[in-house]
This record gives C-alpha cells, sequence and structure tokens, in this order.
C-alpha cells in the first residue's frame, strides 16, 4: 500500500481523505494556502506545507507548487477531492510525469469523459441514453441554427470543457442561439480555457439524476446505484439524496447499468460519476460524467456502505474492487444538505468571518462532514461550503424528519449559513413528496 499521500485540496474534503489515508495506515501530507495556516485539521496531518497565498491560482490550483510539495514529502501518490485541479488531465499528466500516483483516472481516461463532446461520442457508441444535439463542438452560427431547427427549441449551449452553469445558455428561438453563441464560447474559453461549446435538446422540468460508479485497473467497473440532486440554485446543489425518490425500478436498473458500461468502456479506475436528466416520463439523457469523487458521496456511502474515499485509494494503489455487482444492495435512504456560509435572506451573499458559537448535530443516523470548529474563520478566498449535514433512516419520511432534528440542533453564529433555508424545504410539501425539478429552488426563491 502507498506509504505517504498528498492531499491536494482543502476544507472538509481534505479532512475526509486524510481520516481515509490514516484508516488505511498511510501517512497524509496536507498543503494549505497562507488563508488555511490556522486551519484545524492540518493539525492532523504527519506533515502540513504551504503552498503560497490565498488566490487559488496561486496556491490550491498551482500544479508546480503541488509537485514541488509532492516531491520534498517524498509521497507515493496525491489524491485531489474534488474541485480545484481533480478533473485537469494536465494534473494527471503532471504526475505521471514525475513517477507519482494520481488518485483517480489517467489522462486519457479523464479527457475522454471530461470533454463532454467525446463523452457524448463514447456513450453512443455503448448504448447510453444521450440528448439530440450537436454530434461535436458547434464550429459555427449556421451550423448551430440548423441543429438547432432539426431537434426542436428550446435548446442549450454547453462549453465542451465544464460545468456549474459557465458557458451556459438556454435558448427559445433562432434570434437567442445566434447572440449567445459568442458570448457562451468566450465565457467557456475564460473559464476553462477551452471556448468550443455544442448544443443539446432543453428539457423545461427535468429531474437531475446522477450515478456512482467505481473502475479498477483490471478492467471492472460496478454502479452504487443512484442519487436525486434536482434542489439546485445556479446549477449549483444543495441537497442531495440517495435513491432517487418514485423511479421505476426497471428505468433505475437500466440507466445506472448504463452508467457502469461507459465507465469501463472508458478503460477508467477511481471514483466517477455519470449524471442524467430524466424527463416526465422517466427517459433518461446522459448530461456529464464527473471524473472525481463527488461532494455528495457520502449518502451512497451510508446506503451501500462502500467507502467511496477508501475504494478510491485501493484502485489506484492497484487492488481490485472487492464487490461485483449482484453484492451492491440498498439499505434505507439518506440525505445531504450542504451548509454554505451564505445569508439566503440577502442574495446568497458570503458571509466571511469567525465563528464563535457553534452547536453541533448528533444521535442516530446523523453524520456531518465538516473541518469547522468553535473559533474558527471561515476565509473570504474560497467555496462557501463550510460542511455536509447527511442522515440516514429506514425511509425517505424519517429521513427528512431525522434531517428537520439535526438542522434545529445546527447552530453556527454570528456568520449566516443555509441551514434556515434547509429547514423550510424539509417543510415543503412538493419536496416532501419528492419530484421536485431542476428549476424548483429557483421559482420558490422569486
Amino acid at each position: 500500500m502507498f506509504k505517504r499521500v498528498l492531499i491536494a485540496n482543502r476544507g472538509e474534503i481534505a479532512l475526509r481523505i486524510l481520516r481515509a489515508c490514516h484508516e488505511l495506515d498511510i501517512e497524509a501530507v496536507c498543503v494549505y494556502s497562507t488563508a488555511d495556516k490556522d486551519a484545524p485539521y492540518l493539525q492532523l496531518a504527519d506533515r502540513a506545507i504551504c503552498i503560497g497565498p490565498p488566490p487559488a491560482k496561486e496556491s490550491y490550483l498551482n500544479i508546480a507548487r503541488i509537485i514541488a510539495a509532492a516531491e520534498i514529502a517524498d509521497v507515493d501518490a496525491i489524491h485531489p477531492g474534488y474541485g480545484f485541479l481533480s478533473e485537469r488531465p494536465d494534473f494527471s499528466q503532471a504526475c505521471r510525469d514525475c513517477k507519482i500516483e494520481f488518485i483517480g483516472p489517467t489522462p486519457e481516461a479523464m479527457a475522454k469523459l471530461g470533454d463532454k463532446v467525446e463523452c457524448k461520442r463514447t456513450a453512443k457508441a455503448n448504448k447510453v441514453p444521450i440528448f439530440p444535439g450537436s454530434e461535436g463542438a458547434i464550429e459555427d452560427e449556421e451550423e448551430a441554427v440548423r441543429v438547432a431547427a432539426e431537434i426542436g427549441y428550446p435548446v442549450i449551449i454547453k462549453a465542451a470543457a465544464g460545468g456549474g452553469g459557465r458557458g451556459m445558455r438556454v435558448c427559445r428561438n433562432e434570434a437567442t442561439l445566434r447572440t449567445n453563441l459568442r458570448a457562451a464560447g468566450q465565457e467557456a474559453l475564460a473559464a476553462f480555457g477551452n471556448g468550443a461549446v455544442f448544443i443539446e435538446k432543453f428539457l423545461e422540468h427535468a429531474r437531475h439524476i446522477e450515478v456512482q460508479c467505481l473502475g479498477d485497473k483490471h478492467g471492472h467497473a460496478i454502479h452504487l446505484y443512484e442519487r436525486d440532486c434536482s434542489m439546485q440554485r445556479r446549477h449549483q446543489k444543495v441537497i442531495e439524496e440517495a435513491p432517487a425518490p418514485n423511479v421505476d425500478r426497471r428505468k433505475r436498473d437500466a440507466v445506472c447499468e448504463s452508467a457502469a458500461r461507459l465507465i469501463k468502456a472508458a478503460n477508467y479506475h477511481g471514483a466517477a460519476t455519470v449524471e442524467f436528466l430524466m424527463d416526465g416520463q422517466q427517459n433518461f439523457y446522459m448530461l456529464e460524467v464527473n471524473t472525481r469523487v463527488q461532494v455528495e458521496h457520502p449518502v451512497t456511502e451510508l446506503i451501500t456502505g462502500v467507502d467511496i474515499v477508501k475504494m478510491s485509494i485501493l484502485v489506484s494503489y492497484g487492488l481490485p474492487i472487492p464487490y461485483k455487482q449482484r453484492d451492491i444492495t440498498i439499505k434505507g435512504h439518506a440525505m445531504e444538505c450542504r451548509i454554505n456560509a451564505e445569508d439566503p435572506e440577502k442574495g446568497f451573499r458570503p458571509s466571511a468571518g469567525q465563528i464563535t458559537t457553534l452547536e453541533l448535530p448528533g444521535g442516530p443516523g446523523v453524520r456531518l462532514d465538516t473541518h469547522i470548529v468553535p473559533g474558527y474563520t471561515v476565509p473570504p478566498n474560497y467555496d462557501s461550503m463550510i460542511g455536509k449535514l447527511i442522515v440516514h433512516a429506514d425511509d425517505r419520511k424519517q429521513c427528512m424528519v431525522r434531517m428537520a432534528r439535526a438542522l434545529r440542533e445546527f447552530k453556527v453564529d454570528p456568520i449566516k449559513t443555509t441551514i434556515p433555508l434547509h429547514q423550510r424545504l424539509m417543510e415543503n410539501s412538493a419536496f416532501q413528496e419528492g419530484g421536485v425539478d431542476i428549476h424548483y429552488l429557483e421559482r420558490l426563491l422569486k
């Protein structure tokens, strides 16, 4: 097994990986920016190395500095977590060039699945349902108009190399398509260094259903069933749950099996999530593949009993997945609320600052993944998520009751958080019925 792993991330995911390393008897090396120099999880690391000032491009996004830290610490492998460099093929390649194992897919597999155009081609070849749309990147405005006319409006423009809503535009007629095409390409170029865009059919009232998969270096791939991540705001997930409520079992099995087939075809090892949109007739269409561990991986861990972070380390070392598909079963229901340092009453304005009061929830079926402690100062430099509250129960109704109870126990002051919003959503009748679409929360908040 690896002797020493560098964690190229921060916050709760750095702590999550650190704990997995220690349970596998692996030394954990953390990197940090000066903004995170007092982060409490650094005290648990076997070694901590400063890699630069607060701006991410000078620290957590700086490949040269992270590789230098890895060489100084003499590590065997680097775990990227999520965000930052986790889906950058050039980072995976840099690790390979320096003979450091990248805990994640090869640069080739990442490029094949991370680029949405190439991913669609691979999916189509392996009978994974995809949206009707352009075969590849759109070359010019007239091609875009022709494709949109063929598949029918509304259509959506997407960046080939990224996600999170950047480079994305919904167009309901030819005029808005022509207007938005260049703007989407420019935004994609600025965000991802690649201005390529493509066009797909847009679903008005879609649910976001994603399938957790694992692959190893021996050609095996399995799925860990699906999650529902439809409660979103501006393409950012707010609540995730597993399994997805009110989905026909045959449809679920079919989409989960197709996701595992895609991961196997890409010769992929590590954790991956194949994301789909589902229409009102429960038809599924592949959206994209996330070639990394997801923020919402805990809900899948709780319903399957599989430690996804540990598995990502073990398969990167070269061990086979110790499960057959028939071994994976669903037990109960799990739900995760992302706790962000934001003020929902003021347009979700970030709320950085020191936490003076912190009361954490607990009890049966409650898990809290967080790096905050009393006295911790939330820096203004990074993503506002400060924790994930996850609960597990025998069924969805009990799960929501348990989540509501845990949210009442959770106190963070004086900064503002999204806890009150989650409390409101637990009482929302549409959400309780289990079928909200990806635009429901934005309509609710208007």
